[in-house]
């Protein structure tokens, strides 16, 4: 296994160095078959490098293939501020929000909120968040998981106490029923993006690939809308859509409540474009020293798995 590994090693630096941009598969093939006897038996690990490393490219070079506005956007963001970092501020109060925003604003390219536990939740709170994006350059994300019939998730996005379609720059959604959800929701979007829950980080979550690859064919039917998804690893090689990766955490790997962490750079190394950590940084005694951590780990990740 390990003279393998050495190989693999040696194939992909040799495909990175001396043919970038070329197709991957002869050349590779080629030189793998001077130090192995039976080539074919390689097909299952070349296809395995080819899988992680031919297929990531630079944020600069994404810009040619994502078609949302917003994600373009977010990809903007992230080249300025040399951060793919989401923060999930799950706290509970409005003071409690906008101190830690303002402490990890710097640091981030994304918020992501849980708005309906805020417990003292006014519409100042939004003008307040949005005048805090604009100062710190990040985008807003609320993690609503909508996952309801079409009629319903009209009102829930665009009416009640949050009017959430009047302020989000991205929402997410369960496609558990059925691509009515997606219409339902653009119906009243403004110029949101959305999100797709294709896979989750919980352990014994009901995600399965079949519910994965329902998930990736609603996308590739509403591009106007979808730009990208949930997911703990690359779900498609479709260049135009983003890989949201939550369950990261530098310290643990798991809350005893079923949620399973994985680190900066396996986030990456698994597909991530954003990486989505919350406890590991809202719990922390120096949440912007914390951010800052994250943010470094993680573009660190994304710069060595982009490099030629």
């Amino acid at each position: 296994k390990q003279w393998y590994q050495r190989r693999v090693a040696v194939g992909t630096f040799f495909f990175f160095t001396t043919r970038p941009g070329q197709g991957p598969w002869p050349y590779v093939i080629y030189s793998f078959s001077t130090f192995f006897r039976y080539p074919n038996d390689l097909i299952p690990i070349l296809h395995k490098v080819y899988k992680k490393f031919a297929m990531v490219q630079p944020f600069s070079d994404r810009l040619k293939y994502v078609t949302h506005p917003k994600a373009q956007e977010l990809i903007k963001v992230i080249l300025r501020k040399s951060t793919n970092l989401c923060l999930s501020a799950d706290v509970t109060s409005s003071q409690q929000l906008l101190d830690l925003v303002e402490k990890v604003g710097p640091h981030i390219c994304l918020l992501k909120t849980h708005i309906d536990i805020v417990s003292d939740f006014t519409p100042d709170l939004i003008e307040k968040l949005k005048k805090l994006s604009k100062e710190y350059d990040f985008l807003i994300f609320e993690d609503r998981k909508f996952a309801d019939l079409g009629s319903t998730v009209q009102k829930q996005f665009s009416e009640g106490v949050y009017r959430i379609s009047s302020w989000s720059d991205f929402i997410n959604a369960h496609v558990v029923v059925g691509p009515g959800i997606i219409k339902g929701l653009k119906s009243v979007a403004q110029d949101q993006g959305l999100i797709l829950i294709a896979q989750m980080s919980a352990a014994g979550n009901l995600c399965n690939e079949t519910y994965t690859q329902e998930a990736m064919k609603m996308a590739e039917n509403d591009r106007t809308f979808v730009c990208g998804f949930i997911c703990t690893k690359s779900v498609s090689d479709d260049q135009s859509f983003l890989n949201f990766v939550p369950g990261v955490n530098i310290s643990s790997t798991g809350d005893g409540l079923g949620q399973q962490w994985v680190s900066p750079s396996e986030a990456i190394e698994k597909g991530a474009d954003v990486i989505i950590v919350g406890r590991g940084i809202y719990q922390s005694s120096e949440p912007a020293e914390t951010a800052k951590e994250y943010k470094e780990q993680t573009f660190k990740a994304y710069l060595d798995l982009t490099k030629e």
